[in-house]
Formats: C-alpha cells, sequence, structure tokens
C-alpha cells in the first residue's frame, strides 16, 4: 500500500506536525517499510542531489560569570570576558575528523553577549551562543559530555554555566542498499543525472520518520528556500512526478 502524508510545523519546535501523525500511526497499527520525503534537495539542477541521511543539530548557551567594575580599576573587578574567550577557544577545537557519509562535525558560536552599554565598565558576565550541526560519531548526549569534558580541562577555569538545550534532531544514516540504489537509478533515469548522495544540510521531517522506517529525500532545487518569492520552476514539478511514478513502480515491482 501507499501513503501519502502531508503536515505542517517541521520548523521551530515541530511539535504539532509529524511528531504527532507518526505516533496516531503507529497506535492504529500502521507499519512503515520505506519512505521517500519530498524535501528539496537539489543545490543547482534537478536530479543533481538526494540526502540519504542528516546531520544532528543541538544548540546551547556559555556564561561565565565575573564581578562588574571600573576599567581604571581593574583590581577591583574580574572581566568574564577574558574566561569566555579562553573557554570558547578549547570548544572550537576539532571534534572529529569526519565519516564515511558525513562531513566534520561543526561548531559555530552565533552570539557573544555583556549586555553593557558603557565603555569603561567591566561587565558583570558574559554569555556566548552555539550551536553544532554533528555527524554519526556522536549523540547529544556524547557530544555535550564531550564539551563538558573539554570545559573541565581548562587550567585556572573561571566560574561558568553550561546548558545544552534539548534536541529532536539526532544523526541518522540511511545505508546505501537496495532502497537507496532503486531511487537513485529512478532519478537518473528520468533526468540523465546521477545523484550525489549527501547528508549536507539543515534538518528536516526525516528526522523524525527516521524512528520508524528508513527514509530518503529527494525533491526541488532550492536555491530560493526561505526567502521572500520563494518559488521552483513548474518543470521541475513535472519532472519530479515523473521520478516519483518510476520509484513507486519500481519499488512494487
Amino acid at each position: 500500500s501507499i501513503a501519502f502524508l502531508i503536515t505542517g510545523d517541521e520548523e521551530a519546535d515541530a511539535v504539532n506536525g509529524t511528531v504527532k501523525l507518526l505516533a496516531w500511526a503507529k497506535a492504529r497499527g500502521e507499519r512503515f517499510d520505506a519512505c521517500l520525503l519530498g524535501e528539496p534537495t537539489c543545490p543547482e539542477i534537478f536530479g543533481d542531489m538526494m540526502k540519504i541521511g542528516r546531520r544532528g543539530s543541538v544548540s546551547g548557551d556559555l556564561v561565565v560569570e565575573g564581578m562588574q567594575g571600573h576599567v581604571a580599576y581593574p583590581h577591583l573587578a574580574k572581566n568574564p570576558i577574558d574566561g569566555l574567550m579562553r573557554l570558547m577557544a578549547t570548544l572550537k577545537d576539532p571534534l572529529d575528523a569526519g565519516t564515511a557519509h558525513f562531513s566534520p562535525t561543526n561548531l559555530e558560536f552565533t552570539s557573544v553577549d555583556v549586555g553593557n552599554g558603557a565603555r569603561n565598565v567591566i561587565p558583570a558576565s558574559a554569555t556566548a551562543r552555539f550551536n553544532i550541526r554533528f555527524n554519526d560519531t556522536w549523540t547529544s548526549k556524547t557530544l555535550e559530555a564531550e564539551l563538558r569534558r573539554r570545559l573541565e580541562g581548562v587550567n585556572d577555569a573561571p566560574d561558568y554555566t553550561l546548558t545544552c538545550l534539548p534536541t529532536n534532531a539526532e544523526a541518522f544514516l540511511t545505508k546505501p542498499g537496495p532502497f537507496v540504489d532503486m531511487v537513485a537509478a529512478a532519478v537518473e533515469a528520468e533526468t540523465g543525472v546521477k545523484p550525489q548522495l549527501s547528508t549536507t544540510g539543515g534538518t528536516s521531517d526525516a528526522r523524525f520518520i527516521q524512528a520508524y522506517c528508513p527514509v530518503i529525500e529527494f525533491g526541488v532545487v532550492g536555491k530560493t528556500m526561505h526567502k521572500i518569492d520563494e518559488r521552483v520552476a513548474i518543470s521541475d514539478v513535472d519532472k519530479l512526478t515523473a521520478v516519483y511514478g518510476r520509484a513507486i513502480r519500481a519499488y512494487f515491482a
């Protein structure tokens, strides 16, 4: 049988869409053998990429406490920025070298704030926010443990707090095999392009579906995703229909 599932709420908290629909279907006794997800996966031309996995994502805050004071009397204050910079440096050291299907895990600091509008005042605290896109070397829990291990190893460490936020995005991979080969063959047959097997990009609904069955993502060119006038070529939609039709026929053959 074939089921067509369409939901919203993949972005942001993502609690009222695919997550609940899949749980509802499982409670009814439904079982899924494979999924082809319509995420826009092609970076340049239709057919050039399909996704067989995704990196995980975890965000966090690193807060260092100091002592506020006047810059003219630094001995009466403790600048938290100095300590924060040393902690940030140890977290930026490489986490791994990548795996067979994934690029190296990457930590990026996205904000550093002290809440200070005065040039001559040492702030009381400093906060660095970060996001990590991680490969299948890690889970969110083992990655958090590694961050804490690194921070604990810093000599003369400042007074800090590390908070890793809950995540619903763990790294996963649909290993190359008959299902992957079948979809890739359908793409190449309809487009004349052999798709690259990739795990790049952000998160998608596949992060939820992979807990129920193998999932592959293949869709249109995504150059305008999340932009004003987001759009797709109608010709690509027609080609996508042909690819999906060929894949379905091959699956049930």
